[in-house]
């Protein structure tokens, strides 16, 4: 026997809008905030920020689907208020420097003139062996060839080589006038 939708409960939120507001505004800012504290990195290119957003999207969007909620308002309130966060902390970011340093993870020093900064990979849980792939991924086969190398708030680690040592009896050539 097929059933008619039940329109009413479709569409009536079964609890308070402002309730769904600020509970996915409490968890949204939650998150970040435990995510700064523990995962200061960002996965490759994407922002941690947008992983996130994705991620409780697809969990709002589904209990709104699978009826967790009694209504699709509730669920559409709720991943526009997640959308709402997401948007309003890239615009802080952008617009109020004071914020930037609290939203964006400063580059750390791995290499320094050729010396690792052993303390630093331990801080970011980075082998040895990461590194020196990292480095020849660059086409430089070892630290003593790196001026400076740091990890970046993407994850990626960016390289300035070092200065290449001429060769020719240390004097060094004038160019013609």
């Amino acid at each position: 026997m097929l059933e008619w939708p039940r329109w009413e409960q479709m569409f009536v939120p079964s609890m308070s809008l402002l309730e769904i507001f600020l509970r996915g505004s409490l968890i949204y800012l939650g998150l970040v905030v435990v995510f700064r504290v523990v995962l200061n990195r960002q996965a490759g290119n994407v922002g941690l920020s947008d992983v996130l957003l994705v991620v409780l999207i697809g969990d709002a969007a589904q209990n709104g689907m699978g009826s967790e909620y009694r209504s699709v308002t509730e669920g559409l309130l709720l991943i526009s208020t997640l959308v709402f966060w997401d948007y309003a902390l890239d615009w802080l970011n952008y617009h109020v420097p004071c914020l930037r340093a609290w939203f964006v993870t400063r580059p750390l020093l791995l290499i320094r003139e050729g010396k690792v900064q052993e303390r630093n990979l331990r801080q970011e849980l980075i082998t040895k062996e990461e590194l020196l792939t990292q480095l020849r991924l660059q086409g430089i086969q070892s630290p003593d060839q790196v001026r400076e190398a740091k990890i970046e708030s993407s994850g990626e680690v960016s390289v300035i080589p070092a200065k290449k040592k001429r060769s020719g009896g240390g004097k060094k050539r004038r160019r013609p006038a």
